[in-house]
């Protein structure tokens, strides 16, 4: 059955990106950091087009993941764009000409904007009815497969407080930021209630699924 969830990594302290996020380093000072357990790995390379990368766990689980997405939902922030009106030529975002989805992605904005086709089977199309209305289309694109939120944390938190999350995946990385954007806060204790269903650990980075129980 498909399922929406999500999977991101996560520091010790908490945080999914560091302080001080801007353009030339959208996840804040040191927020790279949480995903150089990912950047190695064979699966995560050939994703974005590259060569070689290391076998094993890790590169299971990446294996996994993207192999059951149908379809992505993301905030604005995550695509990149700042905020207030699009303007007459809007940026295209952080992902380049050919982005990693392959996929359709849905965009959580307040502004509307025409949808964007790239290189690669990727459309972003912009959403402008709240984040249930986001997964229902990404739901209907996806078809048989799973929904992925790709983030950022605001759209998280908001599928985890209206009940919209199957499950998830946290991939949790030695990594200590101090300040940035909290994962799991402001959230509601009677609508997020949790099963831990696997954990897989590896020397950088430990692998951890939560049920959302309804």
């Amino acid at each position: 059955m498909a399922k929406v969830r999500f999977d991101i990594s996560v520091s010790l302290d908490g945080f999914i990106t560091g302080p001080n996020p801007r353009l030339e380093a959208p996840l804040g000072d040191g927020g790279m950091q949480l995903h150089d357990w990912a950047f190695r790995l064979a699966t995560w390379r050939e994703r974005h087009g590259l060569e070689g990368g290391e076998l094993g766990a890790d590169a299971d689980v990446v294996s996994e993941l993207l192999a059951s997405v149908g379809a992505f939902v993301m905030g604005r922030g995550m695509f990149g764009g700042g905020e207030g009106p699009w303007g007459d030529e809007p940026w295209e975002g952080w992902w380049g000409d050919e982005p990693p989805f392959h996929a359709p992605v849905f965009v959580l904005t307040h502004h509307a904007r025409e949808p964007l086709v790239k290189q690669g089977g990727t459309t972003f199309s912009f959403v402008t009815d709240g984040i249930e209305a986001a997964l229902e289309e990404a739901k209907a694109a996806a078809s048989e497969n799973d929904v992925s939120i790709a983030g950022g944390g605001d759209v998280v938190r908001q599928s985890l407080n209206a009940g919209l999350v199957d499950e998830f995946q946290i991939h949790l990385a030695p990594v200590v930021l101090g300040d940035g954007v909290r994962l799991l806060e402001r959230l509601d204790p009677e609508r997020v209630r949790l099963e831990r269903v696997r954990v897989i650990d590896s020397p950088t980075v430990t692998h951890l699924r939560y049920r959302v129980l309804s």
